[in-house]
C-alpha cells in the first residue's frame, strides 16, 4: 500500500474523504454532515458490510437517555473504570476516557438525530461490565444496525461510491495527506484530492501474514470478520512513519460453533453455562471473558471443547441473530440429561456427572473454583440441556495507528500528522496488548466514537 510522493492533478476534489464504509466510516460522515462539511464514503466493496454488518451490533453508551428512562445507573467514570481494568491499565487511559465521556452523547445524537433505533440490553451483564452500558440495535444485530447506519448517511446527502478499493495515498513532503488513489475492478485508476482523510478500513485480520507477523498463537485459527480486513491503515501507517502501538492485541471468541462456523450469544455462558473439553472436564473461568476465552478452547484436545446451558440461559440468549443462526444450521443440539450430554460428547458418563457435580457443590458454598469462577450468582444448570461443538476464533485486530482524542493520527514523538485520522479497527483500541484486555462490546465503542470526533475534527479543520 504505497505512499505517493509526486502529486499528480486529481479527477475531483473532496473537503473530507473517509476511506472505509462501516460503522466508523458512516458516523464519521454524519458528523461531518452535521458540521456542514462534504464528504466521500470510498467503499472497496460492491456492498458496504465489513465488520460492523458481521457483530452482533452491541453499542456502549454510559450515561444515556434511554438508560436513565429504562432506570440504569451509569455514567462515564464507571465505563471509563471497567475499561481500564478489563485491560490491566495497559491501555491509553486519556483516549479510554475521553471515549468513555463521548459514549453516552454519541448513542444520544444517533438515536434523536439521526434515528438509529436502539435499546439497552438489561437481561444479563457481560465480564468486567459493572454497570449495563449495552444498547442493542434494533433487529438484535451488526447488519441491522449497519443498514440503519447506511440509511442515516443516505438521508445525510453523503455520496457512498463502492467498488472503489483505496490502493495509495498522495502526501506532500510534510506529510499533509493531498489525496488518495482508487483501482476500479477493471484496472481503472483515480485521483482523489482531499484536506483532510478519516481512515475507516479496520485491522488486519484477514491478512494471513500480518497476523502471522503479529500475532502468530491465533494464525492457525479460523477467522470470522470480514476478508477485506487487509491492514491497509497499518501498512500505510508504515509508509508514513506513524506511530503503531499493540499490534498484537486482538478479539477472539470461544464460543465459536464448529464446523458450522456461527456464534452462541455469550448470554449462555454469563448465566451459568460451562465448557468443558472432549473428556467431559472444565477446564477454565469460562466467563472471565470471551475474548481470551478463543486461545483457551483452542489450547484443548483437537481445539474445540463443549459448550453446556439450560433453558434459563437461552431465553437470555435467544433474541440475538447470531445465537438464531446457530439454531437454525443444527449447530445447537438439545439433550434430555447429562447421560445424553455425554455420549453427545463421546465423554464418560461419571467424569461428566461429576462435572456437574463439582459447581453445584461449588454454587451452595458459594467458593470459588480453581480458577476464580464463582457459581453462586446464577441457579445451578437443569436438564434439559442445549449443547455445542465449539472452537476458537479470532475476529478482529484491535492494534493500529495511535491517535489522539480527536482521532488525530500520531507520531511516535507523540506530534500529528497534518490533517490524517483514525477510528474504528484502523486505530489503537482499548485492549491493551493481548486479547485479555477485550471489554466486551469496545470494538464498535472505538468504532462509533472515534468515527464521530474524528468526523468532527476533520470538519473543523476543513472549515479553517
Amino acid at each position: 500500500m504505497p505512499i505517493l510522493r509526486e502529486i499528480p492533478s486529481f479527477d475531483f476534489e473532496m473537503p473530507i474523504v473517509i476511506v472505509g464504509g462501516g460503522a466508523c466510516g458512516c458516523v464519521a460522515a454524519l458528523a461531518a454532515a452535521d458540521a456542514g462539511a462534504d464528504a466521500i464514503i470510498l467503499e472497496r466493496d460492491a456492498k458496504p458490510e465489513g465488520n460492523t454488518s458481521l457483530s452482533g451490533g452491541q453499542i456502549i453508551g454510559a450515561g444515556t437517555k434511554l438508560q436513565a428512562a429504562a432506570g440504569v445507573e451509569d455514567k462515564p467514570a464507571y465505563l471509563t473504570q471497567d475499561l481500564l481494568s478489563k485491560a490491566r491499565n495497559q491501555c491509553d487511559a486519556t483516549i479510554a476516557q475521553a471515549i468513555a465521556e463521548a459514549s453516552g452523547p454519541t448513542v444520544d445524537w444517533l438515536v434523536e438525530r439521526h434515528g438509529i433505533e436502539m435499546t439497552p440490553m438489561t437481561k444479563f451483564s457481560y465480564p468486567n461490565h459493572s454497570r449495563p452500558h449495552i444498547h442493542m440495535p434494533a433487529g438484535f444485530d451488526g447488519s441491522a444496525l449497519h443498514a440503519m447506519l447506511l440509511q442515516a448517511v443516505a438521508k445525510a446527502g453523503v455520496d457512498i461510491a463502492t467498488s472503489a478499493p483505496v490502493t495509495s495515498l498522495f502526501a506532500d513532503d510534510q506529510d499533509r495527506i493531498r489525496g488518495v488513489q482508487i483501482t476500479r475492478p477493471d484496472g481503472t485508476l483515480e485521483n482523489i484530492g482531499c484536506e483532510a482523510l478519516i481512515l475507516a478500513t479496520n485491522g488486519f485480520g484477514g491478512n494471513p501474514a500480518l497476523v502471522a507477523k503479529y500475532i502468530p498463537q491465533i494464525a492457525d485459527a479460523p477467522h470470522l470478520g470480514h476478508s477485506g480486513n487487509q491492514g491497509d491503515a497499518v501498512l500505510w501507517g508504515e509508509g508514513l512513519g506513524a506511530s503503531l502501538k499493540d499490534l498484537g492485541s486482538f478479539q477472539g471468541h470461544g464460543a465459536v460453533c464448529t464446523p458450522h462456523m456461527t456464534r452462541l450469544n455469550w448470554g449462555v455462558v454469563a448465566q451459568g453455562g460451562i465448557q468443558v473439553n472432549a473428556r467431559g472436564k472444565r477446564f477454565s473461568h469460562e466467563n472471565a471473558g470471551y475474548s481470551e476465552q478463543g486461545l483457551i478452547v483452542r489450547s484443548q484436545p483437537g481445539n474445540v471443547a463443549w459448550a453446556i446451558w439450560d433453558e434459563r440461559c437461552e431465553k437470555a440468549a435467544g433474541p440475538m441473530l447470531c445465537h438464531q443462526t446457530s439454531w437454525s444450521q443444527g449447530a445447537i443440539k438439545r439433550i434430555p440429561d447429562v447421560a445424553g450430554l455425554a455420549a453427545q460428547i463421546g465423554c464418560d458418563v461419571a467424569t461428566l456427572q461429576s462435572t456437574f457435580d463439582e459447581i453445584a457443590a461449588l454454587g451452595a458454598r458459594k467458593e470459588r473454583d480453581a480458577w476464580g469462577r464463582d457459581f453462586s450468582i446464577t441457579p445451578p444448570l437443569e436438564a434439559p440441556f442445549m449443547c455445542a461443538k465449539i472452537t476458537g476464533a479470532l475476529f478482529h485486530t484491535q492494534g493500529g495507528l495511535e491517535v489522539d482524542g480527536e482521532g488525530r493520527v500520531l507520531r511516535p514523538d507523540g506530534s500529528r500528522f497534518p490533517n490524517l485520522f483514525a477510528g474504528g479497527g484502523a486505530a489503537r483500541g482499548l485492549s491493551g496488548p493481548a486479547d485479555w484486555g477485550y471489554l466486551s462490546g469496545s470494538g464498535l465503542l472505538v468504532a462509533i466514537n472515534l468515527g464521530r470526533l474524528a468526523g468532527d475534527a476533520a470538519s473543523a479543520l476543513v472549515k479553517r
